[in-house]
């Protein structure tokens, strides 16, 4: 799959493409029912399948401070997408000037004159332009006269309360530590990555030394406590137990995320990239009146993550 950065990165020549354009944080289900559609459109039209993305996130741009936690950064979309058949992903540098753009002016400079659209595929709120001024009927209004058609895929929604999948919906969910909830949106476990730096060490002191990950910035963190899922190292997927918080017990205050690698107490991760993955919630934080209180409850943790992801290995295999 190209990867492209800016209009100026789109080869000299492109030809018609089928576009679909959004922030696409998370790439969940209902943006895999988008995306997918967009790519059987392109095949039915034989043209190149483009997702058209921005950074950073639009609402930093509109209202300063308020960008919200990301569910995934934009390579780890890329990847996501490139997996649903995507032959090319563009990022556009969000400015303020770009955001000053009309709804005509941005179908112009971006689907007619730069991707050649042939089709638009969006859900049905999809909205762009200044003050989000355009939507999919104004879309497809311009799409007569720049000659290209458009195609609204109806929203996914959870099945027990009919709210619609969406990446606001992911981040409250995973904000309040509903880990499983979450990845039943995303299709996945919630992933968070960084490098892995020295902190105190007390995990290696207590018995089960931790994997302490500089998260990358704007990254959704899951809610203060304990879980169950993988530490990923140069691709190796390896059980986990998860710590998320202030580490109470030691009078902590900077917030961490801590991934102890069940059994492993071998590994040298100072340095590395890796990447941690959140199956399921096992408990909140605590602090204990003794540090073998700790240690005996740090040991029920490690089965109960070890029983959770038993479970879900044999589930996918």
């Amino acid at each position: 799959m190209q990867r492209w950065r800016g209009l100026e990165d789109i080869p000299e020549g492109w030809g018609r493409s089928v576009v679909t354009i959004g922030s696409y944080d998370g790439v969940h289900r209902g943006h895999q029912l988008i995306i997918g559609r967009t790519v059987e459109r392109a095949r039915e039209l034989d043209v190149p399948a483009v997702v058209v993305t921005f950074d950073p996130h639009p609402s930093e741009v509109v209202r300063p401070g308020s960008h919200p936690p990301l569910l995934a950064p934009h390579h780890r979309r890329a990847d996501l997408m490139a997996d649903l058949g995507v032959d090319a992903a563009l990022v556009l540098p969000f400015t303020s000037d770009f955001s000053k753009l009309s709804p005509a002016d941005f179908v112009v400079k971006v689907l007619v004159d730069k991707l050649h659209a042939r089709s638009v595929v969006e859900g049905p709120n999809f909205r762009f332009g200044h003050k989000a001024a355009g939507n999919v009927e104004s879309l497809a209004e311009l799409g007569g006269t720049y000659d290209y058609d458009v195609v609204v895929v109806d929203l996914f929604e959870r099945a027990e309360s009919g709210e619609p999948f969406s990446s606001t919906l992911t981040r409250r969910l995973i904000s309040e530590g509903e880990a499983r909830k979450a990845a039943e949106i995303l299709g996945r476990p919630h992933r968070v990555e960084g490098v892995v730096v020295r902190g105190a060490q007390r995990g290696r002191e207590l018995g089960y030394p931790t994997a302490n990950v500089e998260t990358l910035p704007h990254t959704a963190i899951p809610a203060d406590g304990v879980y169950a899922g993988w530490l990923t190292v140069e691709g190796e997927a390896m059980p986990a137990a998860i710590s998320v918080g202030t580490n109470p017990q030691f009078e902590g205050t900077e917030r961490t995320v801590e991934a102890y690698a069940i059994d492993r107490v071998d590994l040298d991760l100072y340095g590395l990239h890796v990447e941690v993955d959140f199956l399921d919630y096992i408990r909140g934080q605590e602090k204990f009146d003794t540090l073998d209180a700790l240690k005996a409850r740090m040991a029920q943790d490690v089965d109960r993550a070890r029983d959770l992801i038993s479970v879900a290995d044999a589930g996918r295999s």
